[in-house]
C-alpha cells in the first residue's frame, strides 16, 4: 500500500461567524424560518451579507433545503451546496465540506446551518415509528424485534458493556451531566441556565433505559445554527478573530451501523471516533496534551467518556476519572445535556467563542479546541486554533 499524501487542507480556511436563534421546547415558527434566522445572525456576526454567500452546507433529514434557505435569505447564485449523513455525526463534517470547498476555490464563502423543532414537531429521541424497506431497515431489523426502538436503547447496550469491562457502576457518568449542567448553569443561552445539578441528583433521576438515567441523555430542542465558514486571508479582514480550521476528519469504523454496531469485537469503544482522532492528530500535527477545551458531543453521557480514551486523553476505563477531576475544559457551554440539543452545531460555535475569547465559561489562553460530532453512528471531528 502506498503512503498517504499529507493532509493539505489545515490553515486554509477558518470559521468567521457563528449565529443562533433562542433555543426552546416551542419556537412557534417553521423549521426554515428558524434555519433563516440562524443564518441571518451568523452573517452579521461575520460581517458579511447574504450576496457574499455562494455555498450552502447542511444535514439530511432536514426539512429546509439549500435553495430555500438561499432564497428566503435573499442569497443569489450558488456554486456549491452540500449534505451530510447520519443525524448527528454530520455537525463537524458540515465544516469540512465547507473547508473543502473554500480551499479548492469552489466557493468563497459557505454557511453550514442546522434548524429543527425537534421538541415540538418530530423527535429524533422517539425511536423508529416506521421503516420502509431499506439497507438501513434491514440492519436495525435484527434489532428492533428485541425492543431496541430508541436511541436511548441502542446506546444502553454499549454503555452496559462498558460497565461491565471495566468494573464500573452507572453513578460514574454522572460526572459528565454534573460538568455539562455546571457550565450550562452559568450560560443565559442555556436552557438549563441556573439549574445546575449534583452527583447525587443525577444518581436519583429516573431510568431511561439502564444503565442510562434521565440525566444521561440530552435535551430535545427546538432552534438553529449556523457557521459562516470562508479563506484565511479573507478572514483577516473582518471584524471578528477567525477560528482556523487546523484539521477537519469524517470517520466510519468496520462493521459499521447506525448506533446498532452491536457485531462488532469490542462494544466499550467508538471505532468511528478513533478513526477521527487518528486523522485529526495525524493531518493537525497534535497531541491532546496540546488541547485547551474540548467540545465532545454528549447526547449520551458513556459516549462521552468513551470518546476521551478514544482521543487518548486517558487509558481505558478511566475517562469517568479524568472527568470528575476536570482534568480538561469540557462542554463549557453545558453540552447538548445543558445548554441545547442542536445536533452538534452549537459545540462548534462554542468552541470559536473559546478561540475568540468571548465564551461565557472562558479558559484563559484557549488557543486550540477540539471539537466532536455523533457517536455511535458515522461521525466526524475538528480542531480548531487562534490564528497565527
Amino acid at each position: 500500500m502506498s503512503a498517504r499524501k499529507a493532509d493539505t487542507l489545515g490553515g486554509r480556511a477558518a470559521i468567521v461567524g457563528i449565529g443562533a436563534t433562542e433555543f426552546s421546547k416551542d419556537s412557534g415558527r417553521s423549521e426554515l424560518k428558524l434555519a433563516v434566522e440562524a443564518v441571518q445572525a451568523a452573517l452579521d456576526d461575520a460581517g458579511l451579507t447574504p450576496a457574499d454567500v455562494d455555498g450552502l452546507v447542511t444535514f439530511t433529514m432536514d426539512t429546509s433545503p439549500e435553495i430555500s434557505v438561499a432564497q428566503a435569505c435573499g442569497i443569489g447564485d450558488l456554486t456549491f451546496f452540500s449534505r451530510v449523513h447520519y443525524g448527528g455525526g454530520a455537525a463537524c463534517a458540515t465544516v469540512q465540506q465547507a473547508a473543502l470547498a473554500v480551499a479548492t476555490g469552489v466557493a468563497e464563502v459557505v454557511v453550514c446551518y442546522r434548524a429543527f423543532n425537534e421538541r415540538s414537531g418530530r423527535r429524533f429521541g422517539s425511536g423508529v415509528q416506521h421503516r420502509e424497506p431499506s439497507a438501513e431497515g434491514a440492519a436495525l431489523g435484527w434489532s428492533l424485534p428485541f425492543g431496541l426502538l430508541t436511541p436511548a436503547s441502542w446506546v444502553a447496550m454499549a454503555a452496559q458493556r462498558y460497565l461491565y469491562a471495566y468494573g464500573l457502576k452507572p453513578e460514574v457518568f454522572g460526572h459528565v451531566a454534573v460538568t455539562d449542567r455546571r457550565h450550562a448553569a452559568t450560560n443565559p443561552a442555556a436552557y438549563f441556565h441556573g439549574k445546575p445539578i449534583t452527583l447525587a441528583e443525577h444518581a436519583a433521576s429516573r431510568w431511561i433505559v439502564e444503565p442510562l438515567r434521565l440525566f444521561d441523555c440530552c435535551q430535545e430542542t427546538d432552534g438553529g445554527q449556523a457557521i459562516v465558514v470562508t479563506s484565511v486571508e479573507r478572514a483577516r479582514d473582518l471584524p471578528r478573530p477567525p477560528a482556523v480550521i487546523t484539521a477537519a476528519a469524517q470517520g466510519a469504523g468496520r462493521g459499521q451501523e447506525q448506533m446498532t454496531s452491536f457485531y462488532r469485537d469490542d462494544l466499550t469503544g467508538l471505532p468511528e471516533m478513533g478513526v477521527v482522532a487518528r486523522q485529526l492528530w495525524r493531518s493537525g500535527g497534535l497531541t491532546p496534551a496540546d488541547i485547551d477545551v474540548a467540545i465532545l458531543y454528549d447526547h449520551f453521557t458513556p459516549f462521552v467518556l468513551m470518546q476521551l480514551e478514544e482521543f487518548g486523553f486517558c487509558g481505558r476505563g478511566e475517562a469517568a476519572g479524568f472527568v470528575a477531576e476536570d482534568a480538561l475544559p469540557l462542554n463549557t457551554h453545558g453540552g447538548q445535556l445543558g445548554e441545547a440539543y442542536l445536533h452538534g452545531m452549537n459545540g462548534i460555535a462554542e468552541a470559536v467563542r473559546q478561540i475568540r475569547g468571548t465564551s461565557v465559561n472562558q479558559v484563559p489562553g484557549a488557543a486550540r479546541t477540539l471539537v466532536t460530532a455523533g457517536t455511535g453512528v458515522p461521525t466526524s471531528g475538528l480542531l480548531l486554533g487562534a490564528d497565527g
